[in-house]
């Protein structure tokens, strides 16, 4: 009887310390010889930079990795997602897909270089984005780039007759299975 995959409940944003939590752990329990895992997710998306090498790096691994959306998984948290060979849903989730944006801090001026290398990140980021989705759903890149666009919700329905989804289901994990949770606390401000 194989053992049971391990479970890593990702309820965070896509962001340096909770993807590096993320690796980690899946390191270290590669180490003790698991290669079997449930990352259920909910999560609000958050750095194109940091969701793009993490769906990279657990792509890359020789493991059975298993995706499950247990609320929203929105933005760059659905490259996360793709990561799955298999990809579950619970009924009650969403996914929501939309184009990269580029924050300026206030008084911030950029000569036209400047603006034109900003300009061809975020077209590079929405390309690699849409690849990677269309890669994993049978989607063209153009027709996910529009659908980023259009900034696109789909319901766990909708994902699955997209090739997102492969399973709706509302059950997470077999009893008795290991749970490692990732969160982010916001910390307030002094």
């Amino acid at each position: 009887m194989s053992p049971k995959p391990v479970v890593i409940r990702f309820f965070a944003p896509v962001i340096d310390v909770t993807v590096n939590t993320l690796l980690n752990t899946v390191d270290q329990k590669m180490k003790q010889g698991i290669t079997n895992f449930i990352i259920l997710i909910s999560s609000p998306g958050g750095s194109v930079f940091h969701g793009l090498s993490a769906y990279n790096y657990l792509k890359g691994l020789p493991a059975t990795i298993a995706t499950h959306n247990f609320g929203s998984v929105d933005s760059i948290g659905v490259v996360l997602y793709c990561a799955g060979s298999k990809r579950l849903s619970v009924p009650q989730a969403r996914f929501l897909l939309h184009g990269v944006s580029a924050p300026f801090e206030q008084g911030t001026s950029l000569e036209e270089k400047q603006l034109e290398e900003r300009l061809k990140g975020l077209k590079i980021d929405i390309e690699n984005i849409a690849k990677v989705i269309a890669a994993n759903t049978g989607k063209s890149v153009e027709g996910v780039t529009n659908a980023m666009l259009e900034r696109t919700t789909l319901n766990p329905e909708e994902a699955q007759a997209w090739g997102l989804v492969h399973e709706i289901k509302s059950e997470l994990f077999e009893a008795g299975s290991e749970v490692i949770s990732i969160q982010f606390q916001q910390q307030p401000m002094p």
